[in-house]
């Protein structure tokens, strides 16, 4: 059964920092890309970062360009979300998604597992 914890959430300050971590389990890891969505209270759901299965190409929405840095070790099965310079309008839901297959999309219904989340509030 494929499965996807995620850990290291929590409420920080603006411009604190935050490394969200992924732990997948029941299928393949290197062999699928993984993408990290968001989502804010009344706002859609948001691809922030993607990465292919290899790690040789990645992706960022806008909005995080410079903070944020997704990264994968195929080796430990892990995939993390390292988070700098946090704003208030990063407050939200992070889930880690599986894609169907090696290249990523940004579309969330190419993403067919999905972990529950973990919250990240910015706050002062």
């Amino acid at each position: 059964q494929e499965k996807l914890v995620e850990s290291g959430g929590g409420l920080v300050q603006p411009g604190g920092s935050l490394k969200l971590s992924c732990a997948p389990s029941g299928f393949n890891f290197d062999i699928y890309a993984m993408g990290w969505f968001r989502r804010a209270p009344g706002k859609a759901r948001e691809l922030v970062a993607a990465i292919s299965s290899n790690g040789d190409s990645s992706y960022y929405t806008d909005a995080v360009k410079g903070r944020f840095t997704i990264s994968r070790d195929n080796d430990l099965d892990t995939m993390n979300l390292e988070m700098n310079d946090l704003r208030p309008e990063d407050t939200a839901l992070y889930s880690c998604a599986k894609s169907g297959g090696p290249r990523f999309s940004h579309a969330p219904h190419s993403y067919d597992s999905w972990g529950k989340g973990t919250q990240v509030t910015v706050t002062s």
